[in-house]
């Protein structure tokens, strides 16, 4: 009897990780205990941008890749939101151009010194009013240079052209609830937005289409998020009735893997999870 079969065979079969050494971290950074999910981090090329405590306002710090270890506490921020600051990203075109969106309804983008920040910076180079609600998601378009996208809690998309600070699109009526994230793909001709309504949408913001929806992609009432992949499809987690975290892919229309855990324990700190996904049913 063979058991070459048994073993399914995989390239992430062996794959291990071993921990970075101290003075390769980042260390007394007071990220921001707002609630709202995020990463609040951002990186690129040549800065790290992290969310953190102020207060009478919101900041965020910016920090050249090779300045590790410990950070002090004096170090100089972006500060120029009037309420905490929920999401950053950085400019793909520019990678000293940043992006930050805030409880105060505003979304500023920021000119970052070659060197990095060696004084407080306030003064943005544009701030974008047309959010009614606190603002949790910006995303820079991919391929069209200076258009920026932000959601808000006011369940609207607005697409800006951030040289002339206008709004480009409106989208105000294809989200009946909360946004949770928003993902481009790779064009940036379509993006993919999860809802609190249990919806995942392939949205056309040219036309403000709607050119697919999948109902109920994860039948769990804690959040979901949605990314689009290189080859168009959607790449979704989330949970179950049961709290079981769930793994998705769609082709826009149907199903193609869909993966539930056994717990509905959240992983520990350290825990990594590999999946290869094949033609055959799982």
């Amino acid at each position: 009897m063979s058991f070459r079969k048994v073993v399914r065979q995989s390239k992430f079969r062996h794959v291990f990780g071993q921990p970075v050494k101290n003075d390769q971290c980042y260390e007394d950074i007071r990220v921001s205990r707002v609630t709202w999910d995020s990463t609040f981090c951002a990186v690129n090329p040549k800065f790290l941008a992290v969310i953190v405590e102020a207060s009478g306002g919101g900041a965020f710090l910016v920090l050249p890749l090779s300045k590790t270890g410990r950070i002090d506490k004096a170090y100089p921020t972006v500060c120029g939101h009037t309420g905490p600051v929920l999401d950053i990203d950085w400019c793909p075109h520019n990678d000293e151009v940043i992006a930050s969106s805030s409880e105060d309804c505003t979304v500023m983008v920021w000119q970052i010194p070659e060197n990095g920040l060696t004084s407080p910076l306030t003064e943005p180079v544009v701030v974008l009013e047309g959010h009614t609600k606190r603002v949790g998601i910006i995303a820079w378009h991919p391929t069209a240079r200076n258009v920026l996208l932000s959601a808000g809690c006011d369940n609207v998309v607005l697409i800006w052209n951030v040289g002339t600070a206008e709004e480009l699109y409106r989208l105000d009526s294809l989200h009946p609830d909360l946004i949770y994230n928003v993902s481009w793909n790779r064009n940036g001709s379509l993006f993919c937005s999860a809802c609190k309504d249990k919806s995942v949408r392939i949205i056309d913001p040219r036309r403000g289409t709607l050119m697919a929806e999948r109902e109920k992609a994860h039948e769990g009432a804690r959040p979901m998020r949605a990314i689009f992949l290189a080859d168009g499809k959607v790449f979704t987690t989330g949970f179950s009735r049961m709290s079981e975290r769930q793994l998705a892919l769609w082709d826009p229309g149907s199903p193609l893997l869909q993966k539930a855990s056994s717990s509905s324990k959240p992983p520990g700190p350290s825990s990594l999870c590999f999946c290869t996904v094949t033609s055959r049913a799982p």
